[in-house]
């Protein structure tokens, strides 16, 4: 099973991982970081394939993908 790991400090919460993600897995959370923004997490993570298009699109290397 793959695993998402999101550096919420480092997150700016630019939402560019939600469309990104074809499983539609990806939220921005309630809380805020240190910086005051929303970083974003992973729901439903037994449905996560790996593919790591969020990692990718990610513009602050915030999202790490685990397989």
């Amino acid at each position: 099973m793959a695993k998402i790991v999101v550096d919420e400090e480092r997150c700016k919460g630019c939402e560019l991982c939600i469309p990104a993600c074809p499983k539609h897995i990806m939220v921005m959370s309630e809380k805020f970081n240190k910086k005051g923004y929303h970083p974003a997490k992973q729901i439903k993570p037994e449905e996560c394939t790996g593919c790591a298009f969020c990692a990718l699109v990610c513009p602050d290397i915030a999202i790490e993908v685990f397989k």
